[in-house]
């Protein structure tokens, strides 16, 4: 008779073979598919429904951390692939320029004045884009009209055929489907908009896609102009998309003729005539 409650002989030998072959795994395997099974019913039984407060909290967190959509604006451009080109700012003293005429430092951003016009001329077709800074209190779609009235003139470049100009909005500005930009930035932003150049800002600028329109020119035209802003205007967007275009500075052919259009009329006019157009 073996004590009650013993295991008999033949089970405890074979258990001792299997601890002395597997060591401490021989524990720990059951150890370990307990702690398994445990972890999956705790599992299911807190998996949250749908509609739950946990997943209301998640959709939620995602909802207010996704991105707004953004806004027509655009930011200095990057370094262009071509010389930057512009009227580096007076040597000699000039007449300040009424202060209360224009902002001296917008906002530092700028906004495309959406919506597109009619293609004006005949030629290959420039498409342009306009924008204004925000903050300096202009009416972009007025200085838009400006600026697409102005190519449009058959004294433009698209003169003779030579290429015709179309003004488009921010869906062709966000496909890049479009050849420069004429901006309008304040004096004190002309420093981020034309880096480089030495404007002084005084004067405008050609850098990389973008002809940049000083305000305080567009608000005041320059002593020597008389305040004739209805010829200076048109002349300061002639230059700089020139420049846009690919054209250099001239220099006054003679006293008494008419300034070249890509002449440094900001500055001085060296005695020639003022003139706004390359083909007057």
């Amino acid at each position: 008779m073996r004590p009650r409650g013993r295991p008999p002989e033949r089970k405890r030998s074979r258990f001792r073979r299997f601890v002395r072959r597997y060591g401490w795994r021989a524990y720990a395997i059951p150890i370990l598919t307990v702690a398994t099974v445990a972890v999956l019913v705790d599992l299911a039984l807190h998996r949250p429904e749908a509609g739950s407060a946990s997943t209301d909290a998640a959709a939620i967190t995602a909802a207010t951390t996704a991105p707004a959509t953004a806004p027509a604006t655009t930011s200095a451009a990057a370094t262009p692939t071509a010389p930057a080109e512009g009227d580096a700012g007076p040597t000699e003293p000039v007449s300040p320029a009424v202060a209360t005429d224009y902002v001296e430092t917008g906002a530092g951003t700028l906004s495309i004045v959406d919506g597109t016009s009619e293609v004006y001329g005949t030629g290959p077709t420039k498409r342009f884009v306009v924008e204004v800074e925000d903050g300096i209190g202009v009416d972009g779609a007025a200085f838009a009209e400006a600026v697409t009235q102005t190519l449009a003139d058959p004294r433009s470049w698209g003169n003779g055929g030579r290429m015709s100009f179309q003004r488009v909005g921010a869906a062709e500005a966000g496909a890049q489907q479009y050849d420069f930009r004429v901006s309008l930035v304040s004096p004190g932003s002309m420093e981020t908009y034309c880096p480089g150049v030495g404007t002084g800002g005084y004067t405008s600028c050609r850098y990389g896609e973008r002809a940049v329109i000083n305000l305080a020119r567009w608000a005041t035209a320059v002593p020597h102009y008389e305040g004739d802003l209805a010829t200076y205007r048109p002349y300061v967007i002639n230059h700089e998309v020139g420049h846009a275009l690919g054209n250099g500075h001239k220099p006054c052919p003679g006293s008494g003729q008419l300034a070249p259009v890509m002449q440094q009329q900001t500055l001085r006019l060296d005695g020639c005539v003022k003139n706004a157009w390359p083909f007057p």
